[in-house]
């Protein structure tokens, strides 16, 4: 049996967990060699400890979704093509890193479709890909983004001390999240 990192009551089995909730995936994004923006990476593996899913030993290897009632995916960033694998899914959770634009530490936002324009090229919102998969897929699934406080953006691959802690807190409350429907 495990603890729930945010309060000290016996979690429920992973198996009990995985056999009752709706279809998840969760979704980071960012660049892990480049400190904090990889702290998506980080995230997922917490939770992939928290129920037993096994991760390569780097996300060069790559982290997809593998049709399981909860699957874990990671990319550097998030494209239009993406959509075609979310399609199973009730659930939706992004994780990415922010660098201090928004006050809180771990911020939580529900999304919706929104089709944005984007100055760069190479960038595509959650809301936008979240439009992609309800117009061209006509799927809406709940979708939230977790955004994690980045301290240091350097050409490293470790988390600053501050951005490592809050990843810890992140893992817990995405775990809560995804066993809420019990």
């Amino acid at each position: 049996m495990s603890f729930d990192q945010n309060n000290s009551k016996p979690a429920p089995d992973r198996e009990q967990v995985l056999s009752k909730i709706p279809r998840t995936l969760i979704i980071g994004y960012g660049n892990p060699d480049r400190e904090d923006d990889g702290v998506a990476w980080h995230v997922l593996v917490g939770i992939a400890n928290y129920f037993g899913i096994s991760t390569p030993n780097s996300y060069v290897e790559g982290l997809f979704p593998e049709g399981r009632t909860l699957d874990l995916w990671f990319n550097l960033q998030l494209t239009p093509e993406m959509a075609d694998e979310m399609t199973p899914y009730a659930r939706i959770c992004f994780i990415d890193a922010h660098t201090g634009a928004v006050e809180a530490d771990i911020h939580w936002q529900i999304l919706e479709s929104k089709f944005q324009n984007s100055p760069l090229t190479h960038h595509l919102t959650p809301e936008s890909l979240m439009s992609v998969l309800e117009h061209v897929y006509k799927r809406k699934p709940e979708a939230i983004l977790v955004s994690i406080r980045g301290y240091q953006f350097g050409f490293h691959d470790i988390l600053s001390q501050q951005t490592a802690e809050l990843c810890s807190r992140a893992v817990g409350s995405i775990y809560n999240w995804i066993i809420q429907p019990l």
